[in-house]
């Protein structure tokens, strides 16, 4: 069960950043710029992330989008290559 909790911890981080950048995962999946396995895959990464704390606090203060994810964020380079396809 703890496994599971950490998947949905993850899978909310994931998805909270993805909005913070201005994407909509549940659009970028409609659309097929994005697999369902590449959010299941993207939420692995980010459940081996050492910095899910700070991401969190970040993503909770209610900041206005941001430009692009973290540094240290494991899925930085798939939101920088969805955001480009929006764009």
């Amino acid at each position: 069960m703890r496994q599971y909790a950490i998947l949905k911890t993850h899978a909310a981080l994931f998805d909270d950043m993805s909005r913070a950048v201005g994407l909509d995962l549940p659009e970028e999946a409609v659309s097929g710029r994005l697999q369902f396995d590449e959010i299941s895959e993207a939420v692995l990464r980010c459940s081996r992330c050492a910095h899910p704390t700070d991401c969190a606090a970040q993503l909770s203060g209610g900041m206005a989008e941001i430009s692009a994810a973290p540094d240290y964020c494991r899925n930085r380079d798939l939101l920088d290559f969805l955001k480009e396809e929006t764009v």
